[in-house]
């Protein structure tokens, strides 16, 4: 039949919390799975695709637990938010001479500094530390790499090895941030 996914609650919350105020369970899952299977008569003995909800700042050992128990997606937002702004902040710092006014900067006090304050600029570089951070939760749940690769001509593809997971994944984060604006956007009308 149609697939679906549920979000089966295990301590998980949405968020950022202080390491160790949130206790997860990712094990009481596959309690979950046995239970269904029983009661549908499956013979899968994972039949429902999992989602976890508020991932952001679970351990390496419970984000493995949860793949294990069934969960085919994990939210990250919270993380992808703060790497997006770190990219930013790293770079406020690195250049902070440079975005103090249009001209003068430590090269000259008639240098223009346009290429320091374009928005093209400061927003690749939140842009580069949110795809890193996403590479990083596509090795912890063990995706990366294990998609084919497209037949269709266009960018290169998740599923190949030689392809930079931290391009790839930037194109599911920008989808991901593409995805929320218009989720907004839709709330607000």
């Amino acid at each position: 039949g149609d697939m679906f996914s549920i979000a089966a609650a295990f301590g998980n919350v949405h968020g950022v919390y202080k390491p160790g105020n949130v206790v997860l369970s990712p094990e009481r899952l596959m309690k979950h799975q046995a239970y269904t299977k029983e009661q549908i008569g499956c013979e899968d003995d994972k039949p429902i695709y999992l989602v976890m909800h508020g991932g952001s700042g679970s351990t390496d050992e419970e984000i493995k637990t949860a793949v294990k128990a069934g969960v085919v997606k994990m939210n990250i937002d919270t993380d992808t938010q703060w790497a997006y702004w770190d990219g930013l902040r790293a770079f406020e710092k690195e250049k902070h001479d440079y975005l103090q006014g249009q001209i003068g900067n430590p090269s000259g006090a008639d240098k223009p500094n346009k290429k320091f304050y374009d928005p093209r600029v400061w927003c690749r570089k939140a842009e580069e530390s949110m795809r890193q951070r996403v590479g990083v939760s596509m090795d912890k749940l063990g995706s990366a790499g294990q998609y084919p690769a497209s037949s269709e001509p266009g960018c290169a593809q998740l599923g190949e090895k030689k392809v930079d997971i931290v391009k790839a994944a930037g194109f599911v984060a920008a989808g991901a941030v593409l995805g929320s604006v218009i989720t907004l956007l839709a709330k607000k009308k």
